[in-house]
């Protein structure tokens, strides 16, 4: 089976203008703090890494006697108030905001997922990423009996691989600790995972042996914190100890913080976290995010460089490297597209209306600007086109003379296993454009590539098109290319890919060879002790 048949098992092809960007599929959050505030702590930590995911929303907090799960679908601000908040008591949590890659959007596969073990302890687990050894875990928990018989009232089956996790990790504390029992479980997990997990005392926090996915560890005056980003640490009011490594386990009590390696590094970090994922105000391994977007833009400005009166960004991704095109190239930078900040992405269906407004809805020119000018439009990247091609129409009609686009990163060509939500091979426009001669691994010879990049530049309609060289754009992340993971542009998977009965987002839905798992969460529309 071939890499273009996995990919076929991803979403439907957009048919209209809102194409929706890139998604990550996961935000996770810990704290453990005695004396604080940790719901509401978590509570923030969420809202600062709601750009991870906007389906879902769930906290669990205890106070030592008992672990609270709350969670629902929508977002952050949406899922809880004040009242909630005040009914979570506790001196640890774990927060999730979820955008799905295994499993549906309903309320049984929102996070955290709650387990009860043997001997009668809650375990509740958060999880950013996405496995590729699946079904083959699904199987292991349906030997063991994990699956299958009667539920108690209200529940329902939850279908994702961090469901499969939890039910796996509470059946091995039964025989030992939730610490033992995770480093006995962590190993044969396959994949991009980043976990938050607790019980009625400890957090911990692990993180996939390459490091696909970022995670990092802060400090509070009374307590620690661990986050997916950053950003979500300054939200607090924690300062930044490091990130977690590669195959660590970290255990948070009050005994103070233990590390644990449960399988050596192999760093493979997400190059699109620098590109499009984090938040610029983030900081990977070392490199602010920001800074990388705008050393990008000036690479960009370097290998394509062009003629032109203004420099825009299609907003809010593409500014940071439109900044630093217009510093490279001496052309003026300006403000040509406002976004409407309160068109959300989340729970809207492409009604005819929709259709029909298009980009419009997301994103307006300001004609006085861009009327009668030659436009350098910068953009994060191109997935399936239609939004760039719908962009170049309203801008042509508002008075652009020319429309020159220039991408921040390189032709996406791969789909991603590993907690993207990108497009099929078949979806992307770069592999519609020219002849499709890819191999994975092997850079695409010059002419081929010209040839792909000409025939994306007709079918959007640009004058010329430019993208950032995978070269230039790692090297804006002054990381070494062997440390990072840039499989959707190079087709170099770093964690082999199963076979096509074993990966897709729907695997675990519809009594497949790896059935669903029975969950033991509580009904949504209250707090309760799952």
């Amino acid at each position: 089976m071939t890499l273009a048949d996995r990919s076929a098992l991803s979403n439907p092809t957009a048919t209209d203008e809102t194409e929706n960007p890139p998604r990550e599929e996961c935000g996770v959050f810990g704290v453990w703090a005695p004396g604080e505030d940790v719901a509401k702590l978590t509570y923030y930590g969420l809202y600062a890494l709601q750009h991870r995911g906007q389906e879902a929303a769930g906290i669990a907090v205890s106070d030592g006697s008992q672990v609270l799960v709350f969670k629902d679908l929508g977002l952050v601000s949406q899922v809880f108030d004040e009242q909630t908040l005040a009914a979570m008591p506790g001196h640890v949590a774990i927060g999730h905001c979820r955008y799905s890659t295994t499993g549906a959007t309903t309320w049984e596969n929102a996070q955290p997922i709650f387990r009860t073990t043997a001997v009668g302890s809650g375990l509740a687990l958060g999880h950013n990423g996405n496995l590729v050894n699946t079904a083959e875990l699904a199987d292991r928990a349906r030997d063991l009996g994990l699956v299958g018989g009667p539920s108690r009232p209200g529940a329902v089956s939850a279908t994702s691989d961090s469901d499969v996790m939890t039910a796996l990790l509470a059946h091995a504390a039964a025989d030992s600790s939730i610490e033992q029992a995770a480093m006995e479980l962590l190993p044969t997990v396959r994949g991009a995972f980043c976990l938050t997990f607790m019980d009625e005392h400890t957090l911990y926090a692990a993180r996939d042996p390459h490091g696909v996915r970022p995670l990092v560890l802060g400090r509070l005056d009374r307590g620690w914190v661990v986050a997916s980003e950053t950003a979500a640490l300054d939200i607090v009011g924690a300062s930044f100890v490091r990130e977690i490594e590669p195959g660590e386990l970290l255990a948070i009590d009050a005994d103070g913080v233990r590390s644990l390696r449960f399988a050596n590094p192999e760093p493979k970090g997400c190059v699109f976290e620098y590109v499009y994922l984090a938040r610029p105000d983030s900081t990977i391994a070392g490199r602010s995010v920001h800074a990388t977007r705008v050393d990008i833009g000036r690479r960009l400005a370097g290998e394509h460089p062009i003629d032109a009166d203004l420099v825009i960004p299609v907003p809010e991704s593409g500014t940071p490297a439109a900044v630093g095109y217009a510093q490279g190239s001496g052309v003026p930078y300006g403000q040509g597209l406002m976004k409407n900040a309160y068109v959300g992405r989340t729970f809207i269906q492409p009604s005819q209306t929709i259709r029909q407004l298009g980009i419009r809805l997301k994103l307006n020119p300001l004609r006085e600007v861009i009327r009668g000018k030659r436009l350098i439009v910068v953009d994060d990247s191109i997935v399936r086109g239609n939004t760039q091609r719908a962009l170049i129409r309203m801008l042509r009609e508002a008075g652009a003379l020319e429309i020159h686009v220039r991408i921040a990163s390189p032709p996406v060509k791969w789909p991603c296993f590993y907690g993207i939500d990108f497009a099929s091979r078949a979806e992307l426009v770069a592999n519609n454009a020219g002849t499709d001669r890819d191999v994975p691994g092997v850079p695409a010879d010059p002419a081929a590539l010209h040839e792909m990049v000409e025939g994306v530049r007709r079918s959007i309609g640009a004058d010329t098109l430019g993208y950032i060289s995978l070269d230039g754009m790692i090297a804006a992340t002054e990381q070494p290319s062997s440390r990072l993971c840039a499989a959707c542009f190079d087709g170099n998977y770093p964690i082999p890919l199963p076979t096509e009965a074993s990966i897709g987002k729907n695997l675990l839905e519809f009594g497949g060879r790896s059935p669903s798992l029975l969950t033991e969460n509580a009904n949504a529309s209250a707090l309760s002790r799952p």
